[in-house]
């Protein structure tokens, strides 16, 4: 608990906050909790399938899910990365979470390695140590793009994953073909496995028309986890799939490693209402224009404060140098204006501060005077 996530801890302080000031008077840029609902669509195939109560839909089913939603799933990777996914490469999970979890439980024994790239979403810390799994951090570069030469330096006999999140959270950061490309040189040319697990929660909130490259199209040893929850605004529902490439040398038994590791960590199976759900919707997803226009609104308006800031290619964040080292005394400096971050130490890189794009517009910029006298403080 010592070590539990800023994120959480700083979006508790600003409940205090807000009902000690009132909540118009507190900017929270905690949470990544999408803003707005779900889709019409998403609603509608609820109901339909709630109403339909097809026989045994609140059964037990095969620990990997519906054979028919994971047929779904399969068409939808094999249309976008040419690659021949089948049902039996796909197992469906309590979000992307549970999928992560899954994988390192099939892959890992105690005191193998995984290497993560900082900044990192630090739920990732505790997912590998579940597992007695050690966490290998590597930096990025300034523009948080992995670096070949520190990820090549950081492999060890016991390195077995390298798990890579584009668009990336904290940084919005996307990394580009020709990066993955370099990691595929680097991981086929090792003289023992490692398997890149490719966490792609926020795949479908890209800016700017900006078309990412399909990892497992350029990368052989990958698994893929995916949720629901930011792409169609379902968080609380726990919905997500682990899809195994078919290009796995061993994928026979990774599947069977997963699919059992799915019952034995207390998952059994992902929720059965809302894989029919999913098979409806599969494709549909939110709109990312909005959360587009808050990043440019945002990014403009602390540039023009002085704020430096690479601009995010995607995801629900931003993640500004703060004007003094000490990132955490700074965000405490904001907290003084109403202003509630997260500091960039808690994604492993101090001297930083993230701010979720979730925030409604209007608060965006009533928040921009209190970002303002925050820097002209330090």
């Amino acid at each position: 608990m010592e070590h539990a996530s800023w994120i959480r801890r700083m979006f508790e302080i600003g409940d205090r906050m807000k009902r000690e000031r009132g909540e118009e008077n507190v900017f929270d840029f905690t949470l990544g909790n999408p803003d707005g609902e779900p889709p019409e669509e998403v609603v509608s195939a609820l109901r339909r399938v709630a109403d339909e109560n097809r026989p045994r839909s609140h059964a037990y089913m095969p620990n990997a899910g519906f054979p028919a939603v994971r047929g779904v799933i399969a068409r939808q990777l094999s249309r976008r990365t040419g690659l021949a996914y089948t049902a039996d490469h796909i197992l469906m999970t309590v979000g992307s979470a549970g999928a992560i979890n899954v994988v390192l439980k099939s892959l890992l024994d105690p005191g193998d390695e995984v290497i993560i790239l900082v900044p990192f979403f630090p739920e990732y810390q505790f997912y590998i140590e579940n597992h007695a799994g050690r966490m290998v951090l590597v930096d990025t570069d300034d523009e948080f793009q992995p670096d070949m030469g520190r990820i090549e330096a950081a492999i060890t006999p016991r390195t077995k994953a390298i798990i890579l999140n584009s668009p990336n959270n904290p940084t919005g950061a996307v990394y580009s073909a020709g990066c993955l490309r370099d990691l595929e040189a680097l991981i086929s040319g090792l003289d023992h496995p490692v398997t890149v697990i490719s966490d792609e929660t926020y795949k479908s909130l890209a800016f700017d028309g900006l078309t990412l490259p399909d990892i497992p199209s350029i990368l052989g040893r990958t698994v893929t986890t995916c949720s629901w929850s930011k792409s169609l605004a379902i968080p609380g529902e726990r919905i997500g799939y682990l899809a195994l490439s078919p290009r796995l040398p061993e994928l026979e038994a990774i599947r069977n490693a997963c699919t059992f590791a799915n019952r034995i960590l207390g998952f059994i199976n992902a929720p059965a209402v809302w894989q029919w759900v999913i098979a409806e919707v599969a494709d549909l997803k939110i709109d990312p224009r909005p959360y587009q226009e808050k990043r440019d609104l945002l990014w403009k308006g602390l540039t023009r404060i002085g704020y430096e800031v690479t601009k995010p290619q995607g995801t629900f964040y931003m993640f500004p140098k703060a004007p003094i080292a000490d990132d955490v005394a700074f965000v405490r400096g904001l907290m003084d204006e109403g202003i509630l971050a997260v500091p960039g130490s808690g994604f492993g890189r101090s001297g930083y501060f993230r701010l979720s794009l979730t925030t409604p517009s209007d608060s965006i910029e009533r928040s921009l005077p209190g970002f303002e006298r925050a820097l002209h403080k330090t």
